[in-house]
């Protein structure tokens, strides 16, 4: 089962690990803080070894990465993993605006069911089955999310099952929430955010969700 440090520590950028199996171009590691396409959240992108990583992806308990031709690795080999760092905690943001706006609509609109989502690094989308234009609720919801992330409070990571290698994150006072994604040590991170509602088909209803950033992008974190 690889090790997966972005749990751990989701600020870190670079990780000397082992190579546990090679499989032409695909390999496993012994620990990793690169993450895979999880929950709708896109995977890093980021070298092992000086080699780009083409697609990650799980099996099981395992994340397993796919390199180009010619990349010349052996099991038992140390090898340093770097991230795309901006990007990475760009994701993490938006996830989370993402996981504050659902878990508000689900307070506020009881029965709404979710029927899809995608966190990419430009901005974030949930679907909701729902009938209307999902636009009238957006001013409130906007409201609610900047009063959590204005009061800068306190996220919680951790496991439910770690042998089972299930995740929650929590919020004290408003929700404990499912979910094996790279998290943010607090709300205030996120910045402001900028809802808008698409129109996918009949019967579904998009919040896109994007971060304003009038002063250009902020600086991440030192890990």
């Amino acid at each position: 089962m690889t090790a997966k440090i972005f749990w751990r520590d989701p600020y870190l950028t670079r990780l000397e690990t082992r190579v546990v199996s090679v499989d032409g171009n695909d390999v496993t590691l012994a620990e990793t803080f690169f993450f895979a396409e999880s929950g709708g959240q896109e995977s890093d992108q980021g070298t092992i070894a000086g080699d780009a990583v083409r697609a990650a992806r799980l099996r099981g308990h395992d994340i397993v990465y796919t390199l180009s031709e010619g990349h010349e690795l052996t099991p038992g080999q140390t090898v340093v993993i770097e991230i795309d760092w901006a990007r990475r905690y760009r994701l993490m943001r938006l996830h989370f605006a993402a996981e504050l706006v659902l878990e508000l609509v689900y307070r506020d609109f009881p029965g709404t069911a979710k029927t899809g989502a995608h966190i990419a690094a430009d901005k974030a989308r949930i679907d909701f089955a729902w009938r209307g234009n999902i636009a009238a609720i957006l001013p409130g919801i906007a409201s609610e999310t900047a009063a959590i992330v204005d009061a800068d409070q306190v996220i919680l990571s951790a496991f439910s099952d770690e042998a089972d290698q299930r995740r929650y994150w929590r919020i004290g006072g408003f929700a404990e929430v499912p979910c094996g994604g790279t998290h943010l040590r607090r709300t205030g991170e996120v910045g402001e955010v900028r809802l808008k509602r698409k129109n996918p088909g009949k019967g579904r209803e998009r919040i896109e969700i994007t971060l304003a950033e009038p002063n250009g992008r902020p600086e991440p974190p030192r890990p």
